[in-house]
């Protein structure tokens, strides 16, 4: 458990340093009022690690900003070797700050945090690494202005949402389109995590809470990781908070008027989240969301006291939560089945307190129409239902191993960055595989994170002998990696590579025919093929306009005939069922 201990070493250690005052950080020489630049948050800690054995800092890859992404380790023993701390069997957690620098409360109160743990006001249990990215968005920190966020009360100025290519990092984890993302799935495997903490501020309803927190789905994280999550992670943290003064909720979702009355849902963390790439890992995540409109002060140290509370749960629970990781990464390697989706289950829901504010509308001063408005005079405490159970759909069968040509290398790539083992084929080989055909599916009319996201996936899948070339790869399914090799490379995933784009070339038709040319052709080959042709006599008597169509005719020809090129919406993915080979 964290405690406090004697101030002599905090003395010891600043009388070190050039100036103490350097360990005061701009949050509180500003009584609250100003967040951190990124300068002055490298400052700080270069010379904080500087005078302290116990802190590294690393350099870790390149950011679009053109700034390398930092991490910081906190090691009582000063043992910063990751394998080696692995191996004393301690826990880490991984703390990471301004993926959306316009919500800054993690900057400053994980500057808060170290540089107490720094100067001895507080110790760091043995069993526990601390681990801390300063600011992960520093493109954005460095876009600083007091404007980007309207509804937020404080600090005077701050960073961007967005990054250097108007990315929003936390729609980013899987597809990483962005240099931050891949330099932090590097940091993220290296350090791998037992817990993860991604600090954010919300947006929506307004209510008494400071601080409200989005959790990794426990059905979804599964097994026995999701029942201890459930049922002691979860509540310890409620719990600890409101013996602290902060009263926490989860994540509030519904930001209409009659909240309290419809009650909320839980959130379902895809793997474009944070919390969501952190499950495909077996690490616990959470996603602490600050009160937007809370003084920012009050923000910070409810932070702060958050991640007190995640230190001391993670220490208390140290054995069981490495014990739950090991025995889960053990389990997905012979895991058969993965839900792909999930939908709430209506008839299952907790009762939480909820502290809310009336709300009602009168008209705007705008536009003189009805405007919703919350009366601070008007406070409520009230218990809702909270909807935080959720059922397994488009459930798939993992298959014996995965085979994915070497041509598709921007996928490739990823699932190596991602810790994935490949095998390359050593020979030109013939593998019977299934081969998955994309049926149809739907495609976003308006981009959506430099993507226009497909959905409403539907496959047809047929077993064929297909000829592989040496250097492809085959990708065998009993690994550690299984949840996120299945959630990534089939098709219908909701964050699959195949919805966000990566083999949308195989959509694309790349030859086709000259009608006048295929007529001939056409004809022919249906003289050589008589039930071909009798199957075509029944469609154009089952669908008359068909039959008033000729090209419509000729392309259904066509797309049957041995000319239809092979690769125009085939799967460029394929499931090996062939355990022996798989090995």
């Amino acid at each position: 458990m964290l405690r406090s201990v004697p101030f002599t070493f905090c003395l010891f250690l600043l009388t070190m340093a050039a100036d103490a005052q350097d360990f005061n950080t701009v949050f509180e020489k500003t009584n609250g009022a100003q967040t951190a630049t990124y300068a002055q948050v490298m400052d700080f800690y270069q010379k904080l690690v500087k005078v302290t054995p116990t802190l590294k800092m690393q350099r870790m890859g390149l950011t679009d900003s053109g700034e390398p992404l930092h991490l910081i380790l906190h090691s009582p023993d000063k043992d910063f070797d990751l394998a080696s701390l692995r191996r004393k069997n301690r826990r880490i957690l991984l703390i990471n700050n301004g993926i959306h620098p316009g919500e800054p409360d993690g900057i400053d109160a994980s500057m808060l945090l170290l540089r107490d743990l720094a100067t001895g006001k507080l110790k760091l249990p043995a069993n526990l690494i601390l681990a801390v990215v300063p600011c992960y968005n520093i493109d954005g920190l460095l876009n600083r202005s007091p404007y980007s966020r309207v509804n937020q009360n404080g600090p005077l100025d701050y960073g961007f949402r967005a990054n250097a290519r108007n990315y929003d990092l936390n729609r980013d984890f899987t597809k990483s389109d962005t240099r931050n993302a891949r330099a932090f799935a590097e940091l993220f495997h290296t350090v791998d995590p037992d817990v993860f903490v991604d600090t954010h501020v919300s947006n929506g309803a307004d209510y008494q809470h400071v601080m409200t927190l989005i959790a990794s789905q426990p059905d979804k994280l599964g097994g026995a990781m999701g029942k201890f999550y459930r049922e002691m992670f979860e509540p310890f943290l409620f719990k600890d908070m409101e013996r602290k003064g902060f009263p926490m909720i989860p994540y509030v979702t519904n930001f209409g008027p009659k909240l309290a009355e419809e009650g909320m849902e839980g959130f379902v963390d895809t793997p474009r989240y944070s919390t969501g790439y952190a499950a495909l890992f077996q690490t616990f995540g959470f996603m602490p969301e600050t009160h937007m409109l809370k003084p920012y002060a009050q923000r910070v140290q409810a932070t702060y006291q958050l991640l007190l509370t995640f230190l001391d749960f993670t220490s208390r629970e140290s054995i069981l939560i490495g014990r739950l990781r090991r025995q889960a990464r053990e389990a997905v390697k012979t895991q058969t089945e993965f839900a792909l989706g999930w939908q709430k289950d209506p008839l299952r829901y907790d009762q939480i307190p909820f502290r809310g504010y009336a709300a009602a509308y009168r008209p705007s001063e705008v536009s003189g129409q009805p405007r919703l408005y919350y009366d601070r005079n008007q406070p409520f405490t009230q218990t809702i239902r909270y909807f935080n159970y959720f059922l397994p759909t488009n459930v798939v069968r993992k298959p014996a191993a995965y085979l994915i040509p070497q041509g598709w290398w921007n996928v490739i790539d990823l699932l190596k960055l991602n810790g994935v083992v490949l095998q390359r084929l050593s020979t030109d080989t013939t593998v019977s595989v299934e081969v998955t055909r994309i049926d149809d599916y739907k495609s976003a009319p308006r981009p959506f994170e430099g993507h226009h996201l497909n959905f409403d996936v539907k496959t047809s899948v047929t077993t064929q002998a297909v000829q592989f070339r040496k250097g492809d790869y085959l990708i065998p399914t009993n690994r550690a990696a299984n949840r996120y090799l299945v959630e990534m490379l089939e098709p219908t995933g909701s964050d699959s590579f195949f919805a966000w784009n990566f083999f949308d070339a195989i959509l694309q038709q790349k030859e086709g025919f000259s009608d006048y040319v295929f007529e001939d052709v056409a004809a022919n080959f249906l003289a050589k093929n008589p039930a071909l042709k009798a199957e075509l006599e029944q469609k154009r008597r089952a669908d008359p306009a068909f039959a008033k169509s000729g090209r419509a005719q000729l392309d259904w020809v066509f797309r049957r005939s041995p000319w239809y090129e092979k690769e125009h919406l085939r799967y460029p993915v394929f499931r090996v069922l062939n355990v022996e080979l798989a090995k």
